[in-house]
């Protein structure tokens, strides 16, 4: 059997989409995720978008990991998922609504390949976030113990997991290392996302991103708004910033401390395939 799919990106953020309104193509989407994903055997990507029906929103969008666990959100991927969902004539208009396990999140189409969306505003609570580093919040620049060292990290939920590190030069740090020893941290007992950020201005972040499930990416939306977020509690940034990433740059807008977080970002199709069914 052949799988239809799109190659996608988002900033770098490489995606595999596949249309699942006319019901399930796969039983096993966890064992095809890994299958597919795999850089050397399978097509390879950063994660699996499938395109599902909604009964709350135009479409829902389900995420898998290339080990083939689920996703909540991935800001990067929702860019992507429009652009495929507008080229394949599966929506019509500027905008829609795309339910996700993280809620219903809002894209919009800017015209040139770019899109913003509104995403959630972020959790801070640190038992919904979740993280048991203290048990109010904000957590922001609180120690963790790590490999023998003491970090300082910020946690946030973007609908999914976040810790951040605030270091002098992203591309200096050890982020093969602390990436996983932190996304696996008895702290965060559903397991986390890692952002390594360096401030270059009120109005610039510089990031690595280490995934979970993933490992290192060139790109993550959420990541970036986590870093945004991070830096605006801390009084590091402004309340709108430019994130320079390995794959691109995206913009990050906190206009309301008690508001929705605004992502803008390229998407871009590289290439459309079938997949033979292992």
């Amino acid at each position: 059997m052949k799988i239809p799919f799109s190659k996608m990106h988002g900033a770098g953020n490489d995606l595999i989409v596949i249309d699942c309104l006319a019901g399930d193509p796969v039983e096993d989407w966890e064992a095809f995720a890994r299958f597919a994903l795999d850089r050397r055997l399978g097509i390879g990507g950063d994660q699996l978008l499938l395109v599902q029906p909604s009964r709350e929103a135009d479409l829902a969008m389900a995420i898998r990991n290339p080990d083939g666990t689920r996703a909540e959100m991935c800001a990067n991927g929702i860019r992507a998922f429009f652009k495929y969902a507008r080229d394949k004539g599966l929506v019509s208009g500027d905008e829609i609504r795309v339910e996700t396990l993280a809620g219903i999140v809002t894209p919009r189409w800017l015209g040139n390949d770019q899109v913003e969306v509104e995403l959630t505003t972020p959790v801070l609570d640190p038992q919904k976030i979740p993280t048991t580093l203290h048990e109010t919040g904000p957590l922001v620049d609180v120690p963790i113990e790590v490999l023998g060292k003491t970090l300082r990290v910020t946690a946030v939920s973007m609908g999914n997991p976040h810790c951040v590190v605030f270091v002098d030069d992203p591309e200096d740090c050890p982020v093969e290392e602390l990436g996983p020893a932190l996304e696996n941290h008895v702290a965060f007992p559903q397991r986390t996302n890692v952002e390594f950020v360096a401030v270059r201005s009120r109005e610039a972040l510089e990031q690595r991103t280490w995934e979970r499930g993933t490992g290192e990416t060139l790109a993550c939306g959420s990541g970036a708004c986590a870093s945004a977020v991070a830096a605006m509690l801390s009084d590091r940034t402004g309340r709108d910033v430019e994130i320079r990433l390995r794959g691109g740059t995206l913009r990050v807008r906190w206009p309301e401390p008690d508001g929705p977080v605004w992502l803008t970002g390229p998407a871009a199709h590289v290439f459309d395939g079938e997949l033979d069914l292992p």
